[in-house]
């Protein structure tokens, strides 16, 4: 993988165990030569992931819609800032410009653009591998609602499968690197879930 997009709040919760993994999490992608492609903000855990990626001579790509950086939470010591018009523009732009995804705590918005994306690769609109940071058991009943899905025959086996998860980051870009998956096979394959 060149560049990672990562998802995540526009707020930190103070977490210890979650500011380690953002300072892990920045030092993988540097020391692997991955340039993080993220939302292009300053705040919480997009601006402490994108400082410390910097910090350690690494890249980051922001992508913003004009209405934040109005708000003046974008990020402007950055190595690219892209301004687009709406948050599709830049979900879109995040995906085009990387070759993996993954989602670190946040709140509805970080949600959203990990089902979005995730319900892209079950499609078959790319095949980036969609990694869950699972900090401090952050999403555990999240993963356990995916299980329930399956349970309930909602969602097929094969694509809870596609959600690659791990609390430790250097676990979770190691298990990104061996994803290998053909989406046109997991959405047409076993289309009857009983």
């Amino acid at each position: 993988m060149k560049a990672i997009c990562v998802f995540c709040g526009a707020n930190f919760n103070g977490d210890p165990i979650l500011k380690q993994a953002i300072e892990q999490l920045a030092e993988v992608l540097v020391s692997r030569g991955i340039t993080l492609v993220y939302g292009g903000g300053k705040v919480g855990i997009m601006g402490l992931l994108a400082d410390a990626v910097l910090h350690h001579g690494g890249k980051a790509i922001g992508v913003i819609p004009q209405f934040l950086l109005d708000k003046e939470v974008g990020h402007t010591g950055l190595t690219e800032l892209h301004i687009v018009e709406n948050m599709h523009q830049r979900k879109q732009m995040m995906n085009d410009l990387c070759d993996g995804i993954i989602t670190l705590p946040g709140g509805l918005g970080t949600l959203e653009e990990f089902f979005e994306v995730l319900t892209w690769l079950q499609l078959g609109l790319h095949k980036h591998p969609i990694g869950l940071l699972n900090a401090n058991g952050y999403y555990d009943f999240l993963l356990k609602q995916l299980d329930v899905m399956v349970e309930q025959r909602f969602l097929k086996p094969s694509n809870r499968e596609l959600v690659i998860t791990s609390g430790d980051p250097i676990e979770l870009v190691n298990l990104m690197d061996s994803f290998d998956v053909n989406p046109d096979e997991v959405w047409f394959k076993d289309r009857n879930l009983t």
